[in-house]
């Protein structure tokens, strides 16, 4: 078998194998297996001019003789000696006559050794400075000059490219990092694979599980499964599944709750627990997270009754409900209106020793402010410290919803100085609420101020926001205001969807602008989107008000055109369009023909021609 092949000269005074030999395995003492792997150009480093290693045929590789014939010899001693240490090798072990491991080195590689561990150690803190890229490049220079990467560092970089998406990136770390000669860990492996996963790369990460050359753990196995059923592909999953005991590596009890939450939701809480049993029968005992899983399918099945009495059943299994357990039984409660139910259970839990969090309160607060009880959520809200919980966003936003819907914005500016009191700073949900709500309340100025003051209250605003104050500016006759912030949003990176230009069309449109409405009528069809009638029809409104029924009767042709059904709304504009010009009479011909032809209801027709 060829080993090794005559080298030629690459630039900086490096040296590099053209010739690639075959894939084999070698078993040591040791009874571990090293692989190795098909290479091309591997770069041993400035002082080796050739090596000629072949058993089968020597005639690729030129004789020399003379003082070189030490050169030759000095190569073949460093090969007797593994260089590595935390790359799964033993440092300065040879083999003895009768095969075992010794320790031995030579003087000539502690310079090298030395190199090796300073790069390492450069390495080692680029990475933990979050360096990524020269990391990526220091170590390609490492291997370039034949030296091994640690292990520990190789896969911290592969961790901080998959983090930002660069799973390409973490993959050809890991190429590097084999060809090396270095062993990667289970752990290595685990890192990619889960990047992967994370990135939604499924396929990927099933082929790097395929060619590993270590055995994947349980840890492999239960990141694979979790993203296959994630995706609904609960079959593929059972299918890794059976791979998984193929290979002798036993699921665990995360193994079977991820499987036994994507079956409760795919095939139903009776098949799941086909699955329990399958996981008691091989020794695997189900914990709380399991149970959990287990009651809220129950739950979701409409079948709460069942789920409080697995939760009472729960200790004679051995095992506790968690304040989840009673957090799952309570949304059910409060969602099915079992407001007494509720209150008994959060009597039993404190009784129970079960402290309560800031979730169960949440669940609590947002059922009764949708009941408009949010006189009782306020009292829920204020025993919450007494039971060590403090109050988030999410604790007071029901309760500013609540006093919006009921237009009583006085309390909900007042509650939303108590957050900002508390030290509980109202997130982008907190201000959306408040914004809509004083927009429908016609209270836009106010409305505009929270916008310019959010910013400098560490709260970004997103499209919603604008679009929310937008419309609200459209809607009382202040466009031009509106389409400052419209510059403003897209300043900030923001991008106008079909609902932002929609509000300035209505908007520009009701003010007399046709023009303008006319132009960013045309900006909307450049989005792309099929616009409704409810758009087109806001032009025509506009063109008749502005006494140019011929041009709203063109757009009505343009409308058709597009293949966007006119509708009832679209007629009626019209036919008043062209009584407001004084054409009554044409425009009574015109109602009585579309009710003719079903286009327009009697009763809407009626209507009409009282308005006439």
């Amino acid at each position: 078998m060829d080993l090794m092949v005559p080298v030629s000269q690459t630039h900086e005074g490096f040296y590099s194998l053209k010739h690639v030999h075959r894939e084999s395995s070698v078993k040591t003492s040791l009874g571990t297996r090293a692989r190795a792997r098909d290479r091309s150009n591997f770069v041993l480093g400035h002082k080796t001019r050739f090596l000629a290693l072949s058993d089968a045929n020597r005639n690729g590789c030129k004789r020399i003789e003379g003082p070189r014939k030490h050169r030759r010899n000095q190569v073949f001693a460093a090969l007797k000696v593994d260089t590595f240490s935390s790359n799964g090798k033993l440092p300065h072990a040879e083999k003895n006559q009768h095969g075992h491991l010794s320790g031995g080195g030579h003087a000539s590689n502690s310079s090298s050794n030395i190199e090796e561990h300073e790069s390492n150690n450069h390495l080692r803190r680029l990475v933990r400075n979050g360096e990524l890229e020269d990391g990526f490049k220091f170590l390609e220079r490492m291997v370039y000059k034949g030296e091994i990467p640690d292990i520990i560092s190789c896969t911290s970089l592969i961790r901080g490219f998959c983090r930002i998406g660069k799973t390409r990136k973490a993959t050809r770390v890991m190429e590097i990092l084999e060809q090396s000669g270095a062993v990667p860990d289970v752990i290595t492996y685990n890192v990619l694979i889960s990047g992967y996963c994370k990135s939604g790369e499924i396929d990927n990460a099933l082929q790097v599980l395929d060619r590993m050359n270590v055995a994947p753990d349980v840890v492999t196995y239960n990141t694979i499964l979790r993203t296959l059923c994630d995706s609904g592909k609960l079959k593929q999953a059972m299918e890794v599944l059976d791979w998984q005991l193929q290979k002798e590596c036993y699921p665990d009890v995360i193994t079977y709750t991820i499987l036994i939450e994507a079956t409760c939701k795919e095939s139903g809480v009776g098949q799941a627990m086909k699955l329990v049993d399958e996981m008691r029968n091989k020794g695997c005992k189900p914990d709380v997270v399991t149970y959990n899983v287990l009651i809220n399918g129950i739950c979701k099945e409409g079948r709460l009754d069942e789920a409080i009495k697995f939760l009472n059943n729960m200790p004679s299994y051995g095992c506790q409900p968690n304040v989840i357990t009673h957090n799952i039984i309570l949304r059910s409660m409060c969602s099915t209106g079992r407001w007494m139910d509720a209150e008994k259970l959060l009597a039993d839990m404190l009784r129970k020793g079960c402290s309560p969090s800031v979730v169960t309160f949440n669940i609590l607060i947002n059922f009764l402010c949708r009941q408009g009880l949010l006189g009782r959520a306020i009292d829920v809200l204020e025993k919450m410290p007494k039971h060590g919980c403090t109050p988030n966003s999410l604790s007071y936003n029901p309760l500013l919803h609540g006093f919006c819907k009921e237009k009583k914005m006085d309390r909900a500016i007042e509650y939303l100085d108590i957050m900002v009191s508390r030290a509980c700073y109202p997130d982008i949900v907190t201000y959306n609420t408040l914004l809509t709500a004083l927009c429908k309340d016609g209270k836009v100025d106010v409305a505009v101020e929270i916008l310019n003051q959010l910013s400098s209250k560490g709260c970004s605003p997103v499209l919603i926001t604008y679009n929310t104050v937008i419309d609200g500016l459209s809607k009382v006759g202040k466009t031009e205001r509106a389409i400052k912030l419209l510059d403003e949003m897209r300043r900030k990176g923001l991008k106008p969807d079909i609902i932002t230009y929609s509000s300035l069309v209505s908007g520009l449109s009701r003010e007399g602008k046709v023009d303008k409405a006319i132009k960013f009528f045309h900006d909307l069809e450049g989005l792309g989107i099929r616009l409704s009638a409810i758009t087109y029809n806001s032009i025509m409104l506009g063109l008749c008000k502005a006494r140019q029924t011929d041009r709203a009767i063109d757009f009505l042709a343009y409308m058709i055109s597009k293949r966007c059904k006119p509708t009832e709304a679209t007629y009626t504009i019209l036919i008043e369009g062209i009584a407001y010009e004084g054409l009554a009479k044409e425009a009574l011909d015109l109602l009585n023909e579309l009710c003719a032809r079903g286009l327009v209801k009697k009763s809407s027709a009626e209507q009409v021609a009282v308005k006439m």
